[in-house]
């Protein structure tokens, strides 16, 4: 006998907001992206996903910065252990490509239409989503690079 779910029975997904999300991030977590540029990048990766235009997960990413591929970087900053991606900014600015840490693994992996957390997507550049991808580009190089 099959049971059908009803009404009742589903499941309720609490969200957290910003400032309770930047209390998990790592100290290595820099520059983060504000509230409004972490709302634009989730956009601007929901498009490229459509597209099918991101690079998801670390090993993936590392294998096409090293192959010279453009894009933006996106971090996740509450990712631990810190070791698993740290080396992942250093090998952006050695590439000059731009990159920033939003607050959420588990946003980042469900904007890019995953069930599962992600630590780490590259957006690549389309025509379909230009116009988002360009301003999301602009505000992610005004934010101050680490020292």
């Amino acid at each position: 006998v099959k049971k059908e779910k009803t009404d009742e029975e589903e499941t309720v997904v609490i969200e957290k907001s910003y400032n309770e999300l930047i209390a998990n991030i790592n100290p290595i977590a820099n520059p983060l992206a504000s509230r409004k540029l972490t709302k634009k990048l989730y956009k601007c990766v929901k498009k490229a996903s459509k597209v099918k235009q991101l690079r998801r997960g670390i090993k993936e990413v590392q294998k096409f910065i090293k192959k010279g591929e453009t894009g933006i970087v996106v971090l996740a900053g509450d990712t631990l252990p810190v070791e698993v991606y740290c080396h992942l900014p250093i090998m952006c600015e050695d590439k000059n490509l731009p990159y920033a840490y939003v607050p959420s693994k588990t946003d980042l992996g469900s904007s890019a239409g995953s069930k599962r957390p992600t630590c780490v997507i590259m957006i690549k550049p389309h025509d379909d989503y230009k116009d988002a991808y360009d301003e999301c580009l602009e505000e992610v190089n005004c934010l101050p690079k680490p020292i």
